[in-house]
């Protein structure tokens, strides 16, 4: 046993595990590309020992330790991030927050409740509904994501249109430095004393840091809930339609348009053949949400858009994060993946179509498809899907590549935001600088000297090589 085992033995106890079972389980995230990698037979790197504290302390102490030898950190929450944020290097040391878990303080005056960053999103939500309360964060992935993890990715949830994004709901938060110092911020509504160091850890995908508690700003649940949904002669036209819905303030949770593709998918027997469908859910005080929704219906109407069945969106949250695994489609030939961006409402069909276009150009490719489940005042995301079942004997990492190249080209060209809720880790790292431009490239690698000068902290996620 080397050094920096005996001393984390030592200082940690049997919060230290060598054990090759869970090295390997902890080894990578559910980044497609690593996993078609090892699908395929490759070997995954282990790291030297897997670190789970149950407090600060505990981190703290194994971020100096391995500071000081000189080892790489890759901090990790439930490993369901799916930009390759998470890949053991040798002699790598990953620190999960795994024991980390639970409702460290609520606060039902003042709308708050702290938790330790290892506490899944499910559970969080669970215990704040207990109290008559709700996070408002539902991402897909909110059985197998922590709370730690939707800080450090940026993360949204489906019911981000009203609710906002991880960024709007965090009140404050700790951390552990690159240097294992502590870094607590303070609690208050808002606060203009320089700028938000929060934000520098809001997204840094554990290369600054390593988030250990979140507190977030909580709301009542819902008094009430309508459900609707219409269908629509085209995408573009499905797009206008949410733009009416933005534009006078209207902000239904959640606001969902499928492309025909899709829809057809998704809504088999409500949708008719060549249509899409937009769904929404509306929440919130009985009076308030009548109004909305009748006011939302009015504009559907307006737009040309055909009622449908309120059952469509029923079966919708029913099946909503219900996702076949990437073995399943591996095993059917098939190399698959989504890229979510986002962009101004003026250039959102353009891109749309686009992207679409340059991904079904890609050899191999069977399926290009898309939807928006974000929308804001000035824009919307998109979310697009492909599915390529390369000829035999073609390199199927390459298919990939080509997809991911074909998509970031294509959203780098017309000026759209790369990542809109999934981060950057590995898949999107080259792409970043021309995201940021080169004043911002420089200002992020500054930052990250300054906190992280022998670059331990998650190397190669992120952020470019200067």
């Amino acid at each position: 046993m080397n050094a920096l085992l005996l001393a984390l033995t030592d200082a940690l106890g049997d919060a230290l595990s060598i054990d090759d079972g869970v090295r390997a389980a902890h080894a990578r995230d559910y980044w497609a590309r690593s996993a078609l990698d090892q699908w395929q037979g490759a070997y995954t790197e282990l790291p030297l020992a897997v670190v789970q504290p149950v407090d600060t302390i505990g981190m703290a102490q194994a971020v100096t330790l391995c500071r000081a030898a000189g080892a790489a950190m890759i901090p990790r929450g439930a490993g369901s991030g799916v930009c390759g944020g998470v890949l053991a290097q040798r002699g790598s040391v990953i620190l999960s927050t795994a024991r980390m878990t639970g409702l460290r303080h609520f606060d039902a005056c003042n709308m708050l409740a702290t938790f330790a960053a290892g506490t899944l999103g499910s559970e969080a939500e669970r215990l704040v509904a207990e109290r008559g309360f709700t996070i408002g964060n539902w991402p897909q992935s909110i059985d197998r994501s922590t709370v730690g993890g939707w800080v450090a990715t940026r993360a949204s949830g489906q019911y981000s249109t009203a609710y906002g994004n991880t960024e709007d709901l965090v009140y404050s938060l700790e951390a552990v430095l690159p240097d294992g110092s502590i870094y607590r911020s303070k609690d208050t509504p808002r606060a203009a004393a320089g700028p938000d160091l929060r934000q520098l850890l809001l997204g840094s995908e554990g290369t600054l840091g390593i988030v250990t508690e979140v507190t977030f700003s909580l709301r009542p649940l819902a008094e009430t809930g309508i459900r609707q949904a219409f269908h629509f002669k085209d995408f573009a036209t499905g797009i206008q339609t949410i733009r009416d819905v933005m534009v006078p303030g209207w902000r239904p949770p959640v606001v969902r348009l499928y492309d025909v593709r899709e829809s057809a998918r998704h809504f088999k027997g409500t949708c008719p053949a060549g249509r899409t469908m937009l769904i929404f859910l509306h929440e919130g005080p009985e009076s308030r949400t009548r109004v909305e929704a009748e006011a939302v219906a009015a504009l559907c109407d307006a737009r040309g858009g055909q009622r449908a069945d309120a059952a469509t969106v029923d079966a919708w949250f029913e099946h909503r994060n219900t996702v076949p695994s990437w073995t399943e489609l591996f095993e059917q030939g098939l190399v698959v993946d989504t890229i979510e961006v986002a962009t101004e409402w003026s250039r959102l069909n353009t891109l749309y179509e686009t992207v679409i276009e340059r991904l079904r150009a890609v050899p191999g490719v069977i399926a290009a498809s898309a939807h928006s489940s974000h929308a804001y005042r000035s824009g919307a995301n998109l979310y697009f899907s492909f599915a390529a079942a390369p000829a035999q004997g073609t390199d199927r990492l390459a298919v990939y590549d080509a997809c991911w190249n074909a998509a970031m080209e294509a959203t780098s060209e017309f000026g759209g935001g790369i990542a809109h809720h999934h981060g950057i880790g590995r898949v999107r790292r080259e792409w970043l600088a021309r995201e940021l431009g080169p004043g911002g490239l420089r200002m992020l690698q500054a930052i990250k000297h300054a906190l992280d000068p022998d670059g331990l902290m998650n190397p190669g996620v992120l952020i470019p090589e200067a």
